[in-house]
């Protein structure tokens, strides 16, 4: 990419440092989407090794991009996203992702389809990290910040997602042992 194409893409990027989320630091302050990128990208270059025969440096790719719409739409939390919302942030997205220079406009497609398909190991993976990220997210911040639905929304959110692998499903069990914790220490 030449450097005004990347300082570009940068700019747009750099929108997703402000861009708040519906979680909470343990600090109180919201989350934002580009810290919730980057741990969950954090967590696949950890997981590696649980994965031999998944391309990991994919899965990472995936984290990385998989919240860019958001740059054009905010973060709207999954239990309030409709199916309007979503083709909204996909149009956009998807104007921007074509709008850069080859070969990253067609990789960033590729991985984008391959992501919403959720038919490979490495979709799944990416998705599985995408929502046990919140989950832990939110046993990390203050219980006084969860909204009445979501100590329910914590206790199984994302099982589905996690059903395909051993690994991803005994991690899940110990957050919603945290999880579980977190709540009987709050009572």
């Amino acid at each position: 990419m030449n450097p005004t194409d990347l300082l570009n893409a940068l700019h747009v990027a750099e929108r997703l440092k402000d861009t708040l989320r519906h979680s909470f630091t343990p600090g109180g302050r919201p989350e934002s989407v580009a810290e919730h990128t980057f741990r969950i990208a954090l967590m696949a270059y950890w997981m590696r090794d649980e994965f031999p025969d998944a391309d990991m440096d994919k899965v990472i790719r995936m984290c990385l991009i998989h919240d860019l719409g958001e740059c054009f739409t905010g973060d709207i939390p999954t239990f309030d996203k409709t199916t309007q919302d979503e083709a909204v942030e996909e149009h956009l997205l998807y104007t921007w992702v074509d709008s850069l220079p080859a070969p990253y406009n067609s990789d960033m497609r590729a991985l984008y389809d391959e992501m919403i398909a959720r038919e490979t190991t490495e979709a799944r993976i990416y998705k599985a990290l995408d929502g046990l990220e919140a989950v832990i997210q939110h046993n990390e911040a203050d219980l006084s910040t969860w909204a009445p639905h979501e100590y329910d929304l914590n206790m199984h959110y994302a099982d589905d997602k996690c059903a395909f692998s051993p690994y991803l499903t005994e991690l899940r069990e110990i957050i919603r042992a945290e999880t579980i914790k977190k709540i009987e220490e709050g009572k």
